[in-house]
C-alpha cells in the first residue's frame, strides 16, 4: 500500500487548537470535504465557544452497528507548532498520532470499504471538539451516540506493539478554594486563620489517599496562597486530580476528598470545591472481550492489548455498556509535544487491520452472499 502523506500534511497545518473555534470549524469542514463524498449524511452540532461536533451516518444493513469515534481538536495553540515535514520512516506534525492520524487512518478504511463492497453500510462517525479539554461538552453526546451501537473504536494511537487500549483509568479533577481570615502576621497574629497552613493539611491528606499497589494516585498540581510573608493568607487555592482503575477505588477517592474538604472547616476555614469526576473508568469486560475474541479470528492471530493510565472519549464510550476498544491509530510518540510523530508503517498495518475487521463486521449479508456463490 503506498499512501499519499501530502493529505495528511494539509489536515495536520489547519491549527486546530481546542480554544480555537474558528480553527476546528475549519479543520472540521476539511473532513466533511473527505467524507461525505463516501455517500454519508452529516448532522452537525453546532456550539458557541468550541469547534462543532460532526456526526457521520452511512445506509443500514444486516450487519453489526459500529460506531468510529474521534477528535478534531490538537493540544497546540495558534503559531505554535504547525509544521509537517516527514523522512523514510516518520511524519511529524501537531496531531500525527494525536488524533489527525488516527482520524486519516479510518478515512482511509472506509475508502477501502467503499471500493470493496461499492457503498457504506452500518458504520457511523464521530468526530468531537473538545477531547484534549476533557469533552466537558461532548460527554453527553457521545453517550447518548454511543449506547446505540455494538461496537465502539476509537482512532487514538497504538502503542508500540501495536497494542489496543482495553482499559483506561478514569479521572476526577478539581479546584479547591479555601478561605481564612486575613491578618498582620506580627501584631495580630491570634486573629488571623492561616488558609495555607489548612490548605497544607488537606493536601498531605489527599496525596495519602494515593495507593500505587491499586494504581490509584491523588496529585495536588498546584498550589497558591498568600500576598507575602508578613500577612496571614486569607486565601489558597489547589489543583488536584485523582487518577484509579476501577469502581471501588473511584468511589474512595471521590469521598476520601470531599471528607477531607468538610472536615478541614473545623479549623475555622471555608472550602469552596468545584469540578469532581470527570470521566469514569474503562476496565474489561466480557462484552469486550467477545468483540476481542472476533477480531483475533478475522485478523488470525491475537492482538496485544494494554491498560493506560491517561483517558480518552473511550472512557465515555465504555460507560454506556458498549463493547469498546482503543488504539486503532498509528503508532507515534512525542504526543503532547513539538517532537509529534507517527510510524509511517503503522499507517498501513491498521488501514489493512482495520478494513478487514469492519469488511467482516459491517457487511454480513454481503459476505453470506459472496460465500453462497462459491458452493
Amino acid at each position: 500500500m503506498n499512501l499519499d502523506y501530502a493529505e495528511l500534511a494539509e489536515l495536520i497545518r489547519c491549527n486546530s487548537h481546542s480554544k480555537n473555534k474558528i480553527g476546528v470549524d475549519q479543520h472540521g469542514e476539511q473532513m466533511i470535504a473527505l467524507i461525505e463524498p463516501l455517500g454519508f449524511s452529516l448532522t452537525r452540532y453546532q456550539r458557541e465557544h468550541i469547534g462543532d461536533h460532526l456526526l457521520f451516518r452511512s445506509a443500514r444493513g444486516n450487519g453489526k452497528r459500529i460506531l468510529l469515534l474521534g477528535h478534531l481538536d490538537t493540544v497546540f495553540p495558534k503559531d505554535t507548532f504547525t509544521e509537517f515535514r516527514e523522512d523514510d520512516h516518520y511524519v511529524y506534525g501537531p496531531g500525527v498520532c494525536d488524533m489527525k492520524g488516527g482520524n486519516w487512518v479510518a478515512l482511509n478504511v472506509l475508502r477501502n470499504l467503499k471500493v470493496q463492497f461499492g457503498h457504506l453500510e452500518n458504520i457511523d462517525w464521530l468526530l468531537v471538539s473538545d477531547e484534549e479539554i476533557g469533552s466537558d461538552d461532548s460527554q453527553a453526546l457521545t453517550r447518548k451516540i454511543a449506547k446505540q451501537y455494538d461496537a465502539c473504536f476509537v482512532f487514538e494511537a497504538a502503542g508500540k506493539e501495536h497494542e489496543l487500549v482495553v482499559a483506561r483509568k478514569g479521572i476526577a479533577t478539581y479546584h479547591i478554594t479555601v478561605t481564612g481570615k486575613p491578618a498582620h502576621a506580627g501584631n495580630h497574629y491570634r486573629d488571623g486563620i492561616d488558609a495555607n497552613f489548612a490548605m497544607a493539611n488537606m493536601l498531605m491528606e489527599m496525596t495519602s489517599l494515593t495507593d500505587l499497589k491499586k494504581g490509584s494516585t491523588v496529585n495536588v498540581g498546584k498550589v497558591q496562597g498568600g500576598i507575602g510573608a508578613n500577612t496571614i493568607s486569607g486565601k489558597a487555592t489547589m489543583q488536584v486530580e485523582a487518577r484509579f482503575t476501577n469502581q471501588a477505588e473511584q468511589q474512595r477517592l471521590l469521598e476520601g476528598i470531599e471528607n477531607i474538604c468538610i472536615a478541614i472547616e473545623i479549623t475555622g476555614v471555608t472550602v469552596d470545591v468545584q469540578g469532581g469526576l470527570q470521566r469514569t473508568v474503562m476496565a474489561p469486560n466480557d462484552g469486550q472481550q467477545k468483540l476481542l475474541d472476533a477480531i483475533n479470528q478475522i485478523l488470525g492471530h491475537d492482538q496485544p492489548v494494554e491498560h493506560r493510565g491517561g483517558v480518552s472519549d473511550a472512557n465515555t464510550a465504555a460507560s454506556t455498556g458498549t463493547a469498546t476498544l482503543d488504539g486503532f491509530g498509528p503508532y507515534g510518540d512525542g504526543d503532547h509535544t513539538m517532537n509529534e510523530r507517527a510510524l509511517k508503517s503503522s499507517f498501513q498495518l491498521r488501514i489493512e487491520q482495520m478494513t478487514a475487521i469492519l469488511s467482516r463486521l459491517c457487511y454480513r449479508t454481503q459476505q453470506v452472499k459472496q460465500t453462497a456463490g462459491h458452493i
